[in-house]
């Protein structure tokens, strides 16, 4: 008789510390959800400031960032998808406090044909962005008894979702359209919020302006992150921010008014030491001379760190600068370690590549690229750590990496 063979159960994930990682300083989302927040309510002392997080909470994890900005006091909560919108439930449901299960989400592509039961399991509010939107949500209230809430968006001159010019004027010849639907937002999206200069912001505003005199119901909001900076005609009662929220600059070309959120770090894999001159990575792109001591991290191009910067910028390494060498790998970084002190570069020495001596900003620009696309692109390898402002994540490994400041730029 043959004996029985048992597979052992597997452990839900691995117990050794992670080779790359983001802290995500929710004291630093809460503060500049505040500073948003006294922006709008410098001139609107009843205006609030809402939450984008669609993204999975531009790349740090909505099921994180969301709960953080409902105890923030974000009275709703904005992603893209469905699926982001179920995510995000659950992840408000866990709050330890009943009041912020139900908190208002809603999806900015609104609702397909299909979608109906899912949206109301999940207790989600479709943006309305065309009368196929209109007509489905209306037909669902029907259904449920009686108007179910949604916010209705007008596009402005977007041309991307939204109702169009000759849905808007049709809206506003026949209002009653809207009686089937219980309208709690009425928005608009800004094209060029970022050029303070540029026309079309003040074309939008007029026009929404108009929109709002016609068919505004509810709350009304016109301003993203950076509309947000573009004075109090624009904010009106809800202001919806996202980037600015994680720390990215609203403002280009100006000082940044918002903190940062985001330091990205990642283990050192090996050190050698290069006897002769050679090159390193693909493409022999980087040379090297010898004795030249070489660090690769366990960060590449496959967890979002973007292959433009290759051979640009610095990380920091218990508080000394060390160059990116050569090309970024699928899964590798390579950095010059040369001036370090030997005793602080050690496998398992822990890199710095997104913090104070290089933010999200200046990755981008480095990459040639914004800062929306470093931080959405954020891999699902990394781990993701919530702190408290002052905390740093220490997982041990090796030999103590001791810290110090950050060595002054050359």
């Amino acid at each position: 008789m043959s004996t029985p063979v048992t597979t052992p159960a597997l452990p839900a994930a691995p117990a050794a510390p992670p080779p790359a990682w983001i802290e995500i300083d929710l004291d630093a989302l809460a503060e500049n959800h505040a500073r948003l927040t006294g922006l709008m309510r410098a001139h609107n002392p009843a205006a609030e400031v809402a939450g984008v997080i669609k993204a999975d909470g531009y790349g740090l994890g909505a099921d994180i960032v969301g709960p953080a900005l409902a105890r923030a006091g974000a009275p709703a909560l904005f992603v893209a998808h469905l699926s982001e919108g179920a995510t995000l439930r659950r992840a408000l449901r866990a709050d330890p406090d009943p009041a912020r299960h139900a908190l208002p989400v809603y999806i900015l592509n609104g609702m397909a044909e299909g979608e109906r039961a899912d949206f109301l399991a999940f207790d989600l509010r479709p943006v309305l962005n065309g009368p196929d939107d209109l007509d489905r949500w209306t037909r669902a209230g029907q259904a449920q008894g009686g108007p179910l809430p949604a916010a209705l968006h007008i596009d402005t001159g977007m041309s991307r979702l939204g109702f169009d010019e000759a849905g808007f004027k049709a809206l506003a010849a026949d209002p009653a359209r809207l009686n089937g639907v219980d309208i709690r937002i009425t928005m608009s999206h800004l094209a060029c919020a970022d050029d303070p200069d540029h026309p079309l912001n003040r074309r939008q505003l007029d026009r929404f302006r108009a929109v709002a005199g016609a068919i505004g119901r509810g709350r009304l909001s016109l301003a993203n992150s950076s509309g947000l900076f573009l004075g109090p005609d624009f904010h009106f009662d809800l202001g919806r921010p996202g980037v600015a929220l994680y720390g990215v600059n609203p403002v280009p070309g100006r000082p940044n008014p918002m903190v940062p959120v985001v330091r990205l770090k990642a283990r050192v894999l090996q050190v050698r030491t290069i006897d002769s001159f050679e090159s390193v990575g693909y493409g022999a792109a980087a040379r090297a001379r010898p004795g030249m001591r070489v660090a690769t991290l366990a960060i590449g191009y496959a967890d979002g760190w973007p292959w433009s910067a290759a051979g640009k910028g610095e990380v920091v390494i218990a508080g000394h600068r060390a160059p990116i060498l050569g090309r970024v790998s699928m899964d590798l970084v390579t950095v010059d370690v040369s001036t370090l002190p030997e005793p602080l570069i050690h496998g398992g020495a822990v890199a710095e590549l997104i913090g104070d001596h290089r933010d999200v900003d200046a990755l981008a620009k480095d990459a040639g690229t914004i800062g929306y696309e470093i931080l959405t692109r954020l891999g699902r390898r990394y781990a993701r750590q919530p702190m408290a402002s002052g905390q740093t994540q220490v997982y041990p490994i090796g030999v103590p990496t001791p810290q110090t400041e950050v060595d002054p730029a050359p």
